[in-house]
């Protein structure tokens, strides 16, 4: 066994050096790496205060574990894996959001109710108009398809039901139905472009 006289005055064994080396290893990474893993915490986390407390936490962790890094994977991902592990920690601790009701008043907005402030997602007039203009103009150009186009459509797209169910209903092959039903929607938007 080789034993080697250490900067501190003492000889140190085989698993020092390691260690020592991996220690090398890992301050490097930590410097030429720094931005990066501030980054990996972030983008879990959301906010750059908590994504540096959870790179310091992660970089201590590192320290304190380096004896287990085997070195199978390179230095810097294995930080990066512990980096995420700390956001993540983090990401959980972090308390949950107030929730408000909708139907309390706020008194800072004049009075209004929270669901008054917020936007109205339902569909107007004009696209509602658009919708059954586009769904007569389909039921009307489904008319206009062959009888076996028609009902392979009509089975397949309109009433939702599986290839195979089709298949067993029109007493016809899997990919017979296929056929018909890329067929069918060829012919479809052929005649609905003349709308």
């Amino acid at each position: 066994m080789q034993m080697r006289q250490s900067n501190i005055g003492y000889e140190v064994g085989p698993a020092a050096q390691i260690l020592e080396q991996d220690t090398g290893k890992l301050e490097e990474a930590v410097s030429r790496y720094m931005p990066v893993l501030c980054r990996t915490a972030y983008r879990y986390v959301g906010d750059p205060h908590d994504a540096e407390d959870a790179v310091q936490d992660a970089l201590l962790s590192a320290f304190k574990h380096l004896g287990q890094f085997k070195g199978n994977a390179r230095m810097t991902t294995w930080l990066t894996s512990i980096v995420t592990n700390s956001a993540l920690t983090k990401l959980r601790r972090r308390p949950r959001h107030p929730h408000f009701s909708l139907d309390e008043q706020m008194a800072d907005e004049g009075g209004y109710f929270l669901s008054d402030t917020l936007a109205d997602t339902t569909p107007g007039p004009e696209s509602q108009c658009i919708k059954s203009e586009m769904h007569r103009n389909l039921m009307q150009s489904v008319k206009e398809l062959s009888p076996l186009l028609r009902k392979a459509v009509q089975l397949h797209d309109l009433d939702g039901l599986p290839t195979k169910e089709v298949a067993n209903i029109l007493g016809v092959p899997d990919g017979t139905v296929k056929a018909r039903v890329s067929r069918g929607r060829s012919k479809l938007k052929q005649l609905m472009q003349a709308f």
